[in-house]
Formats: structure tokens, C-alpha cells, sequence
């Protein structure tokens, strides 16, 4: 008897850990599925553009990304992109081609979508980089810094 009370509360606690280590992620496309997605239903696009070498990048891939409530707001209410700014790959997006012109040019070659979409007039382009789209896939809000989890929220509650 007390083998099976033993078992029974061993299996229990195994699928306990098992469940509750298991976390929400965000479901992260490229521009190709968004294109796709944004013809069967216009949402808010966000963007993150990232390097492997960002610090702060990494950082928030720990911790805002990780968020339960970050990850909610943004399965819910957007389309969500991750692009590294260093691809080496042809982005078909909206009938035309985007591709990486700094390769072998730059150190760090920054990839044209993200100097399309996350440049600054009088600024060097910097990461973190973090774009939001409205439903019309018009520019809504930029940001350049680190996010924290608070403040992700903030700014995905908009």
C-alpha cells in the first residue's frame, strides 16, 4: 500500500514540475509568414530587431519576452517579427526584394529592412530595436533601448 501511495504521489509530482516548467513563448515570424498572415488579417505588427552580439537584445529575450503578460498581449493582439539586423538573406515582402547591401562591406552589415524601418535622422542605427505597426502597416511607435517586462506591457497595452 504504501508503495502505491509512494507511486502515485512520485507521478503526481513529475507531471506537476513537467507542467508548470513548461512556459508560454511567443510564436515569432518572418517577413515572409507575416505577409501571409497580414493578407488573411490585418493586426498590429511588432518588431524586433536583434544582433547575437546585443547585450540588452539577449537581455530582454530573458526577461520581457519571457513575461506571461508580454507573451499574452502579444499572441493576442499582434503579429510578432524577430529579425536579425546581420541576415545574410532576400526578404520578399510586399512585391519587392530587401537583402543585406554592408555584407563585406561593414563589420557589423545591417541588414535594409532595419535601416528602413528602425533609422534615426541625426543617429547612428543602434539596438535594441523595437517597432510597432498599426493595423495598416503604418508606423505607430519606435523604441531603442532596453525594455523591461512593466514596461513592455505599457506600451503593448496602447
Amino acid at each position: 500500500m504504501n508503495l502505491r501511495i509512494s507511486l502515485w504521489f512520485g507521478c503526481c509530482l513529475f507531471f506537476t514540475c513537467v507542467c508548470h516548467s513548461q512556459q508560454a513563448t511567443i510564436n515569432w515570424l518572418d517577413f515572409e509568414q507575416l505577409e501571409d498572415s497580414l493578407a488573411i488579417k490585418p493586426k498590429k505588427v511588432f518588431i524586433d530587431f536583434y544582433a547575437d552580439w546585443c547585450a540588452y537584445c539577449k537581455k530582454m529575450d530573458r526577461a520581457a519576452f519571457r513575461d506571461e503578460g508580454v507573451v499574452a498581449q502579444l499572441s493576442s493582439n499582434y503579429y510578432a517579427v524577430k529579425m536579425n539586423v546581420e541576415s545574410k538573406d532576400t526578404i520578399y515582402f510586399g512585391g519587392d526584394t530587401f537583402y543585406n547591401r554592408e555584407l563585406g562591406k561593414k563589420r557589423n552589415p545591417t541588414h535594409e529592412i532595419p535601416l528602413l524601418l528602425a533609422s534615426r535622422e541625426g543617429s547612428p542605427f543602434s539596438l535594441p530595436a523595437i517597432v510597432i505597426l498599426d493595423e495598416k502597416f503604418q508606423m505607430s511607435e519606435r523604441h531603442f533601448e532596453y525594455i523591461p517586462p512593466k514596461v513592455m506591457l505599457e506600451i503593448l497595452a496602447d
